[in-house]
C-alpha cells in the first residue's frame, strides 16, 4: 500500500500554485494520473520516486516511511526500489540492449533476470544491437525491460508512449499491462490519452491545479454527464459487457468515452477494437460497424 500526503510549491504557466495531494494506492493496483499539462502529475510521480522532494507531508510504502518532512527523512531514489520509465528512452547509446539491462541490475539481483526479460519482451534477437540501430518501438520495449531489470516493487510511468504512433503505442500498452500482471507490480502512469488510461488503469485520478478533483473507474469518470442526442461520430470499441438481456458498449470517440446500449444481435457482430459509427435514432444511439 502506498500512502502519500504531500505539499509542494510549483510554478506553472499561470503562475505559482500549490501541489496538495492525498493519495492511496493498493498493492498490485494500476492507477492513472490524468489531467491537463502543468497540474502537478509528473511532480507527484517524481516525489514518490525520490527524484524531487516535497515541501511538507509524508510518503510511506508497505508501512515503511520513504519521506517525512516532520522527521527530516527522505530515502534516496536508489533505496526506494522504484522502476521509473521516462518519456524519452534514456538508454545508454554505447551499450548493447543486453548491456543496458545488465547495467540496471541492483546489487544482489539475479543475473538470470536479464535473460528472463529478454525472453518475456521478445528482445533476444536484438540483445547485441545498440540503441541507435533500433526503431522507436523497439527502444521503448528495451526501456521497459530495463525498468523491470532492477526488480522494482513499484512501476512509475511518465507518459512513456506519447511520442509513438497509435499502432505501436497499442502494442506497447499490451506489453506494459502484461508485465505489470506477470510481476504483480503496483503501477502508476501519467497519461493524457483517454484510450490508454481506459486500457491500462483500473482507477483514474483526475488532477487540476495541483489537487485531486475526481477519481474512480475510467468508465465512470470519463462517461460522467454524457447524454445522448442527435449525433454521428466515428469511434473505437474499448469494451463489450453483458447487461441482463442487453450489452453495454464502451466507445472511444475522439478523446471522450461514451457508453451505449446494444441489442444482442448487434453486439454479436462487434469486437473490441472495431471501428464503429455512433448514429442517433431518436434518443437511442445505433452502433454501425465501419469495417
Amino acid at each position: 500500500m502506498i500512502r502519500a500526503h504531500i505539499g509542494k510549491r510549483l510554478h506553472g504557466a499561470q503562475g505559482e500554485f500549490e501541489l496538495d495531494v492525498e493519495l492511496e494506492v493498493g498493492d498490485g493496483e494500476f492507477i492513472a494520473l490524468y489531467g491537463p499539462s502543468g497540474v502537478g502529475k509528473t511532480t507527484l510521480l517524481r516525489c514518490i520516486a525520490g527524484l524531487e522532494t516535497p515541501d511538507r507531508g509524508e510518503i510511506s510504502v508497505a508501512g515503511k516511511p520513504w519521506f517525512s518532512a516532520v522527521q527530516g527523512l527522505s530515502l534516496l531514489s536508489q533505496q526506494r526500489h522504484v522502476g521509473y520509465m521516462f518519456q524519452d528512452y534514456a538508454l545508454f547509446p554505447n551499450m548493447t540492449v543486453r548491456g543496458n539491462l545488465e547495467f540496471a541490475l541492483r546489487k544482489g539481483t539475479r543475473r538470470q533476470r536479464v535473460d528472463e526479460l529478454l525472453q518475456l519482451m521478445e528482445l533476444g534477437e536484438l540483445q547485441h544491437r545498440k540503441p541507435g540501430t533500433l526503431s522507436g518501438g523497439q527502444k521503448q520495449r528495451v526501456a521497459l525491460a530495463r525498468t523491470l531489470a532492477s526488480e522494482p516493487s513499484l512501476l512509475l510511468l511518465d507518459e512513456p508512449l506519447s511520442a509513438l504512433d497509435p499502432a505501436i503505442r497499442g502494442r506497447l500498452q499490451d506489453e506494459i499491462l502484461r508485465m505489470q500482471r506477470h510481476f504483480g507490480l503496483t503501477a502508476i502512469i501519467v497519461s493524457h490519452d483517454v484510450g490508454e488510461v481506459y486500457k491500462l488503469a483500473g482507477r483514474v485520478v483526475v488532477m487540476e491545479a495541483g489537487r485531486i478533483v475526481q477519481q474512480g473507474s475510467p468508465a465512470n469518470v470519463f462517461s460522467a454527464g454524457q447524454t445522448s442526442g442527435k449525433f454521428r461520430f466515428a469511434g473505437e470499441i474499448l469494451a463489450i459487457e453483458p447487461m441482463d438481456v442487453l450489452f453495454a458498449l464502451t466507445v472511444l470517440v475522439g478523446n471522450q468515452i461514451v457508453r451505449v446500449v446494444a441489442m444482442p444481435e448487434e453486439a454479436a457482430a462487434l469486437r473490441v477494437g472495431h471501428k464503429v459509427m455512433l448514429v442517433s435514432k431518436a434518443f437511442n444511439p445505433m452502433v454501425m460497424p465501419l469495417s
